[in-house]
């Protein structure tokens, strides 16, 4: 019988904490435990520190979870609640993504400050943004558009807007919907023709392989619908070796038993691009993934991944 708190790590931005007391929350009521059975230990990250140059410049998606798996891997950790899309697709020896909660909105949010959508924006408008997966869509559909590098929580790029360091940005519906600010959002991403990062809108949660004690406590909250569609999107960025140094897309969708998959690579410029669609069974959503990575892979040629690095 667990006496003492269990403790999950998550980073400190107000994000990350309303995605820890969520967590939270759904443990509670799955066990019928108290909420001090529960303590959330805050870390800071190398992302959250270093704010004013890209991800892709200071050592990618990483940077927001190494503090968090070292503490993980020593046993100062019971569990880690992370926004899945921060995840490297190599994680480290020992730990495994046991859990993802049910996903919320995965497309991406513009906010306008002088227009209210991409399209609407005049000719040599600015954008902020840091992804150089939604630099290289701005640029695929706007390439009259300038693009600057905006870093930092969402409240920071928020102020940053708002003082008019920039015409508008684009951030995660996702996270807008957890901070209850949706309403900033002045137009919603079709992913059809703006898709997102694989794994975006979804919370995953980290443990050691093999501590039965931490999975027995996970597993009735784990929704299999957004486990099975983030695995297949995370199985495309592997096939990949995506990073955040590559501009890729990609989201998965179930339907009872059947997945649906659409990826997306592009150039950093966004002038070339290779799309692909596979489904499939939900069993089989890892295969699908690396097959669609491997196929688009191939289909692009080595000399496509030239500008990448």
């Amino acid at each position: 019988m667990q006496t003492k708190p269990f403790r999950i790590g998550t980073r400190g931005s107000p994000l990350a904490l309303a995605q820890a007391a969520e967590t939270r929350a759904r443990l509670m009521v799955a066990h019928g435990l108290p909420e001090e059975m529960f303590e959330i230990v805050v870390l800071s990250t190398k992302g959250d520190r270093i704010t004013d140059r890209s991800l892709a410049e200071v050592g990618g998606k990483g940077l927001f979870t190494e503090e968090l798996e070292a503490q993980l891997s020593a046993g100062d950790l019971d569990f880690a609640v992370h926004s899945s899309k921060d995840m490297p697709t190599a994680l480290p020896d020992g730990l495994e993504l046991s859990a993802f909660l049910p996903r919320e909105d995965f497309r991406d949010a513009f906010i306008g400050r002088t227009a209210p959508s991409l399209m609407a924006l005049p000719e040599g408008a600015t954008i902020g943004s840091s992804s150089l997966r939604r630099q290289a869509l701005i640029r695929r559909r706007r390439p009259d558009i300038s693009v600057i590098t905006f870093r930092g929580l969402v409240e920071t790029r928020l102020r940053k807007l708002e003082e008019g360091q920039a015409d508008a940005t684009l951030l995660a519906m996702a996270g807008l919907n957890r901070l209850s600010m949706p309403e900033v959002a002045t137009d919603v991403m079709d992913p059809r023709d703006f898709p997102p990062a694989p794994a975006q809108g979804a919370i995953c949660i980290e443990s050691r392989i093999g501590d039965r004690r931490i999975l027995d406590l996970l597993e009735p909250i784990n929704d299999a619908p957004t486990y099975d569609a983030v695995s297949c999107e995370r199985a495309f960025l592997g096939a990949l070796d995506g990073s955040c140094r590559t501009p890729i897309a990609g989201y998965a969708v179930c339907d009872g038993d059947h997945l649906r998959f659409c990826g997306l690579i592009l150039t950093p410029d966004g002038s070339q691009e290779h799309a692909i669609e596979l489904d499939g069974h939900r069993r089989d959503a890892l295969q699908i993934g690396d097959q669609a990575g491997t196929m688009v892979r191939t289909a692009a040629g080595p000399g496509f991944f030239a500008d990448w690095t």
